[in-house]
C-alpha cells in the first residue's frame, strides 16, 4: 500500500472526541507498520477561505492531474465538508481521497450546508464512519456504501469508586453536550448524598460554560459540582478512579468515547437515547436469562425542552442512588464489559481492511 496522509484540522484546540479518535487511528496504524504523514490544515474549519481551500487542494494533490500517484489521502470530515470543489478535483486527478466521518452534519443545517456536505462526500473514493450511528444518518441522506471502523479504547484500571457516590460528565463544555440538563437533573436530588464533577474544556465555548457555571451557582450546588475543566493523564485518571457513574446526555453523539472510557474504568453509564452513544454503551452489552440485553448503565429518552428531560433523568439517578440493587446490576455488566471493547489496533486493520477493498476493486 502506498503511504498515507491523514489530514486534520487544525482549529480545534480542545480535546475532542474527533481528535482523540485521530490521533489514537494513526499510532495504531503506525504500530501496524503503515507509513503514516499527519498535517494539521489551518483554516476556519468547516467554513474556510478561497486560500484555505486551496491550500487543501494542494495537500489531496487537486491541482496536478499530470503527476505520478501520491500517497492515499484520508482527511477528516470536518475539513472535507468544507471543500466539496477541492475534493471533486481530486477524484478527476485520479487521487485516493478517503473522508473520515465522525459527525455528520445536523439535520438541521441549512441546506446549502449539507448539499456541501454530500457533494464532497459523493466525490471521495470513499467515507469511513466511525460508527454505524454516522453510517445510517448519511444513508438517510442516499450517501450509501461507507465502511465503519469504530473507536478502540485503551485498557485501564478499575474505579475504585467514592462515598458518597461520584458522578462525572466528560465531554467539552458546548450546548450539544446539555451540561445544563445535567446541573438541573442534579439540583432535583439534592436531598441525596453524592458530588458530581464535569470534565471538560470551558473554553471551547465560553458563553456556554458560563451558562453552567451560573446555573451551579443559582441552584445552590456550588459544594456538589465541580467544573473541573479539561483533564488529561493523571489527572483524568484519578477522576476516573473515584467515579461510580458517568453521563453523557448530548442531543447529538456519532458515538462517544467517554462511554467506553467509562466501561474501561468499570464504571455504568447513563446517555441520550437516540444518539450514537447508545452503540458505545451497547458495544459490550451481555445476554439476560430471558435472552433481553443487560445494558452497563441505561439510555434514557430525554426530549429537548421544557421540564420532562432534567425530572426524567433526575428520576433515574434517584433510583441508582437509593437501589442497590440497580447499582449492582449496572456495576456487574460494566465490570463484564471491560474485557469484551475492542482495542485501536482493531480501528486500524479495519481502515487499513477498507482501503485494500477499494484497491481490489479499482
Amino acid at each position: 500500500m502506498r503511504p498515507l496522509r491523514m489530514l486534520v484540522p487544525g482549529n480545534i484546540h480542545h480535546s475532542s472526541g474527533g481528535n482523540i479518535y485521530n490521533a489514537r487511528l494513526v499510532a495504531g496504524l503506525k504500530a501496524l507498520g503503515e507509513e503514516v504523514e499527519v498535517v494539521a490544515v489551518e483554516g476556519g474549519w468547516p467554513t474556510p477561505s478561497a486560500q484555505e481551500r486551496r491550500r487543501l487542494g494542494g495537500l489531496l494533490g487537486a491541482w496536478d492531474p499530470e503527476a505520478g500517484p501520491g500517497p492515499a489521502v484520508i482527511v477528516d470530515g470536518l475539513v472535507a465538508v468544507g471543500a466539496p470543489d477541492e475534493l471533486e478535483f481530486a477524484a478527476k486527478a485520479r487521487r485516493e481521497t478517503w473522508v473520515l466521518e465522525h459527525m455528520p452534519l445536523p439535520e438541521t443545517s441549512d441546506p446549502a450546508s449539507l448539499e456541501r456536505e454530500a457533494r464532497a462526500l459523493h466525490a471521495a473514493t470513499g467515507v469511513i464512519c466511525t460508527s454505524t450511528w454516522a453510517s445510517t444518518k448519511l444513508a438517510e441522506r442516499g450517501i450509501t456504501g461507507s465502511g465503519v471502523a469504530l473507536p478502540g479504547v485503551e485498557p485501564a484500571p478499575e474505579a475504585q469508586g467514592s462515598t458518597p457516590p461520584h458522578l462525572a460528565m466528560v465531554a467539552a463544555l458546548l450546548p450539544n453536550k446539555d451540561q445544563l440538563l445535567a446541573v438541573e437533573a442534579l439540583a432535583g436530588i439534592r436531598d441525596l448524598e453524592w458530588t458530581a464533577a464535569l470534565v471538560g474544556s470551558t473554553q471551547a465555548d465560553p458563553d456556554y460554560a458560563r451558562q453552567v457555571g451560573e446555573a451551579i451557582a443559582t441552584l445552590g450546588l456550588e459544594g456538589r459540582v465541580q467544573l473541573a475543566g479539561e483533564l488529561t493523564g493523571e489527572p483524568l485518571e484519578a477522576e476516573w478512579a473515584r467515579t461510580d457513574l458517568s453521563l453523557l446526555v448530548s442531543r447529538n453523539e456519532a458515538f462517544g468515547m467517554a462511554v467506553t472510557e467509562s466501561l474501561a474504568h468499570g464504571i455504568p453509564a447513563l446517555v441520550r437515547e437516540g444518539t450514537g452513544a447508545v452503540e458505545a454503551l451497547s458495544l459490550a452489552k451481555l445476554a439476560t436469562d430471558d435472552g433481553g440485553p443487560r445494558l452497563p448503565g441505561a439510555a434514557l429518552p430525554l426530549p429537548e425542552g421544557g421540564r420532562e428531560s432534567p425530572l426524567l433523568l433526575a428520576r433515574v439517578l434517584r433510583r441508582w442512588l437509593e437501589d442497590p440493587e440497580t447499582r449492582r446490576t449496572w456495576q456487574a455488566a460494566a465490570l463484564a464489559a471491560r474485557t469484551r471493547l475492542p482495542d485501536w489496533n482493531r480501528t486500524a486493520r479495519t481502515v487499513l481492511q477498507l482501503l485494500a477493498g477499494a484497491e481490489k476493486r479499482s
